[in-house]
């Protein structure tokens, strides 16, 4: 039988995993999901030299990485530098997304819990709550964001409405001739 949870050494118990920790055998799994990295890549209309650049990140580090994002609320440029950089995590969600990973692992994860508990397929449910504001209404007045629109000022009744002094006119259009 395979633990879900790592052994620790020292006290040959259990270790209870964080809910963004993968354990091992959660990565077995999720292993034969995701498809292999070409070594040859194009990024900017250049190709990678054999040996080039970094070394690319192992992909249980990113799929946790990914995983401690999407548990923790995490943003994709905070996340602790033992998963990889925030951009490479990024680029490599996007790239699992095109290639249907994460399809699969919901995919796989809905058909085993039918085997265990069960899904009643034909019973579906959408859940919803509305309500009106107790505060609000006429006692609020106008919207904030209309309060101050143009059409909401009351002309002053010692001056005249504003208005432009001269008519519009195009660029290179003579003024028009009084009287005319």
């Amino acid at each position: 039988m395979v633990s879900l949870s790592p052994m620790n050494t020292a006290t040959e118990r259990p270790r209870r995993l964080h809910s963004w920790e993968v354990s091992d055998a959660l990565w077995e799994r999720v292993k034969a999901v995701i498809p292999p990295r070409t070594q040859s890549w194009r990024r900017w209309g250049r190709r990678k030299k054999p040996g080039g650049g970094r070394p690319p990140v192992d992909d249980r580090a990113v799929f946790s990485g990914i995983i401690y994002i999407l548990r923790t609320g995490c943003q994709w440029k905070a996340v602790p530098s033992r998963f990889g950089s925030g951009s490479t995590l990024h680029l490599r969600f996007q790239q699992w997304e095109r290639a249907g990973v994460w399809r699969r692992l919901w995919r796989a994860g809905v058909a085993e819990y039918d085997e265990l508990e069960g899904i009643v397929w034909r019973w579906q449910a959408a859940d919803t709550s509305m309500g009106k504001a107790p505060l609000g209404g006429e006692a609020t007045g106008p919207n904030p964001t209309d309060r101050g629109k143009k059409g909401s000022e009351a002309a002053h009744s010692h001056r005249r409405p504003w208005g432009p002094a001269f008519p519009r006119r195009q660029r290179g259009q003579r003024p028009r001739p009084k009287g005319a």
